[in-house]
């Protein structure tokens, strides 16, 4: 079904190729919202399920330029997970103390245990995409032996080992770059000023950075054709339309679950005996009136 979103490695892909604006898997906004509502329930379950079985945990990564909707998608695409087992990491700038370790350091950390499902808003990625376009590994303290021209590189490999690593220790990644055109980043920006109720969303740092445009665009670009594996894919969503790009990340989230596959952990007939005892037990601390009413609403 994403076929034409998904990147494992096996073509490559062009960001001035693919659209910003398509709506192909549903052009019907209100039927896309349909779908998407209908998914909420399996999504639900399929969490519930994750966690009790604790066999493999999930980090969704979302990448994109300013104002693409990552912390909408987040919001509107999550917001029927239980809080259980379900978290947000939101990594922005690192801190001195981030800075003092290896930029994996603070990733690590935020890493979900089995059963867990952990939200990247931006990720490990950052390194190889703003760390790029400003060069800032140049302004960072290294020992001498470090050839900084290699850098990129080095952590474009890196990147792989990591999420491989990950991957065979029962970490499932799924890394979503929603694609958002500079002619919408500006409506968008626009609206952050000229409505009210969102101004305390505009910085005047996020249309600064339009100057870097392309770069971004070209960082996106390779970020992706020298990470995308078959085990840890990218999917690219349009992302013009709000309502589309949710939709489909939803489908993406929901597809990866499915294919995780959790159930609840089977109850052996010996541990259903041990119930039954619990049971008898419990049935004897409870007044005959008020078990028999307990049924009689049952």
């Amino acid at each position: 079904m994403f076929k034409q979103y998904r990147y494992d490695g096996s073509s490559k892909f062009r960001i001035n190729k693919v659209s910003t604006s398509e709506t192909d898997l549903c052009p019907d906004k209100d039927r896309a919202k349909e779908k998407m509502k209908a998914n909420e329930d399996e999504l639900d379950e399929l969490q519930q399920k994750l966690y009790a079985e604790k066999k493999e945990g999930l980090i969704i990564v979302i990448q994109a330029m300013d104002a693409a909707g990552k912390d909408g998608t987040i919001t509107h695409v999550l917001q029927c997970l239980s809080p259980h087992g379900v978290y947000e990491a939101a990594f922005k700038s690192p801190t001195s103390t981030e800075l003092a370790h290896d930029y994996l350091w603070r990733i690590v950390q935020k890493v979900p245990a089995k059963g867990e499902i952990a939200i990247f808003n931006r990720s490990h990625y950052e390194d190889v995409l703003i760390g790029k376009v400003k060069k800032l590994y140049e302004k960072q303290v290294h020992a001498d032996r470090i050839d900084t021209d290699k850098i990129i590189e080095n952590r474009y490999e890196e990147i792989r080992a990591f999420e491989k690593y990950l991957y065979n220790n029962n970490v499932r990644i799924v890394k979503i770059f929603l694609n958002v055109s500079k002619e919408e980043q500006a409506e968008r920006f626009l609206a952050r000023i000229e409505e009210p109720e969102k101004n305390w969303k505009f910085s005047a740092s996020d249309v600064e950075e339009r100057q870097y445009w392309d770069a971004y665009q070209e960082a996106f670009e390779d970020a992706i054709n020298e990470t995308a594996t078959e085990e840890c894919p990218w999917y690219v969503v349009p992302a013009d339309h709000k309502w589309y790009m949710r939709y489909v990340v939803s489908e993406i989230i929901l597809d990866t679950l499915k294919d995780m596959d959790p159930k609840f952990p089977e109850v052996t007939p010996e541990r259903l005996e041990e119930f039954e005892e619990w049971r008898q037990m419990l049935l004897k601390e409870i007044p005959e009136k008020k078990s028999k009413k307990n049924k009689e609403k049952k």
